[in-house]
């Protein structure tokens, strides 16, 4: 195995749990402006989380649990702005702090940044969301945090395709085993693990605790912070309290 060279990470429910407070109110935000009468409250979210992305996840809920919805002519032009709208609510409830990194996510940036890891990002949600979440969780130009930012629309197929994963690895100019791979959901693990990168953490959250996460090295509560310890859910986090940067290097190497 090549030496650990950078860190990519997922950013709905793996920066920061985005989606139960984040993402829902912000489309329900948007359906409403519209004069919709659709409300996804947290349950029915939870069976839309099985499609990955906003445009992707509004017409999956119109083909299985709003079929009697009279579709207009131009239903991806519909679709689009409702999901503009989303995203600009979506900005709004980052821009008042409503929602935070999750635990061990900033202090695991800051020590990878300080031992020279490169970052990444490689996520299905749109540039616009990822820099509301950054700019506001971590401070003013913290997207330049990341080298790469692996985002939205820049390759067709979604997670679970490896697609996004292999367009960050080209950025960075990397080899699927000069990498360790940060996920949160079943279909995250599959695009990482068919991108070919074989380090793989995954910090669970409650929409996705009980998900198929085979193939990850290590599965997490979360990342873990001095006197907020972290609870291995699969694998073993050799004796430490708190996902770091060495124990990264080591299951990296043992991979």
């Amino acid at each position: 195995m090549a030496e650990l060279e950078a860190l990519i990470f997922d950013v709905d429910g793996t920066l920061a749990d985005t989606e139960r407070e984040g993402h829902r109110v912000a489309f329900n935000a948007a359906f409403s402006e519209a004069g919709l009468d659709w409300v996804w409250d947290e349950a029915l979210y939870g069976r839309l989380l099985a499609v990955t992305g906003g445009k992707e996840r509004m017409r999956y809920y119109l083909d299985h649990f709003n079929r009697e919805f009279p579709r207009p002519a131009d239903l991806d032009r519909f679709i689009a702005g409702l999901h503009a709208a989303k995203t600009r609510h979506y900005k709004q409830l980052m821009a008042e702090g409503r929602i935070p990194l999750r635990t061990g996510v900033r202090r695991l940036l800051e020590e990878a940044r300080e031992q020279g890891l490169r970052l990444a990002i490689a996520t299905t949600t749109t540039p616009d969301n990822v820099t509301a979440l950054l700019e506001n969780s971590l401070e003013a130009g913290g997207s330049d945090w990341f080298e790469v930012i692996a985002a939205g629309d820049v390759v067709p197929a979604k997670k679970p395709a490896p697609d996004i994963y292999l367009w960050a690895l080209e950025q960075l100019g990397l080899k699927p085993g000069q990498c360790l791979a940060l996920e949160d959901s079943h279909n995250g693990v599959l695009s990482v693990l068919d991108a070919g990168i074989r380090s793989l953490v995954v910090t669970v959250n409650g929409y996705t605790r009980d998900e198929d996460f085979g193939g990850a090295t290590l599965v997490v509560d979360h990342l873990g912070e001095p006197g907020e310890p972290c609870q291995a859910l699969y694998g073993d986090l050799n004796g430490r309290t708190m996902v770091d940067v060495p124990l990264l290097r080591e299951m990296h190497a043992a991979q």
